[in-house]
């Protein structure tokens, strides 16, 4: 499920990744606002949900996932993906996030799978240094197909 979800339409690379956190989220956001998936307004309720938070949406070293509540505008279950390079500052500078998912979920139960193949694929060290590391969408969605 996850690899359908994650693919080359829903991931991204920006290797001269020169902005804030606010503009990751959004830049994360734009493949699932282009296929529908979610409205402008479930973009603006990650950032400020952030804003009001802190970097609560640092799931690891590096990596982000930005959310929210379903009924700030999310039409169906997605995932999307963008990395940068260099690192981009989660509100400080002691949170560098290099991979930044955005999740929309429907529901409370109906993103769980994702959740759960998406942690076991994070929980990997080798898995998330390679994820890092590629310089491709394609090589990217590979390991995520791979994994």
């Amino acid at each position: 499920m996850l690899s359908d979800l994650l693919n080359k339409d829903t991931i991204q690379i920006d290797d001269e990744a020169d902005m804030n956190w606010e503009e990751a989220i959004y830049k994360a956001a734009i493949p699932l606002l282009k296929n529908k998936s979610i409205e402008n307004k479930y973009v603006d309720a990650m950032i400020d949900s952030v804003r009001k938070n802190g970097p609560y949406i640092n799931i690891g070293e590096g990596i982000a996932m930005a959310h929210s509540r379903p009924e700030n505008g999310v039409n169906k279950i997605a995932i999307s993906l963008l990395k940068t390079d260099p690192a981009v500052n989660l509100v400080n500078d002691e949170h560098k996030v290099k991979l930044w998912f955005v999740l929309s979920a429907v529901d409370n139960n109906s993103h769980l799978k994702v959740i759960q193949q998406l942690a076991e694929l994070l929980g990997n060290k080798q898995v998330i240094k390679n994820m890092m590391s590629v310089k491709s969408v394609e090589k990217l969605a590979d390991i995520i197909k791979l994994y």
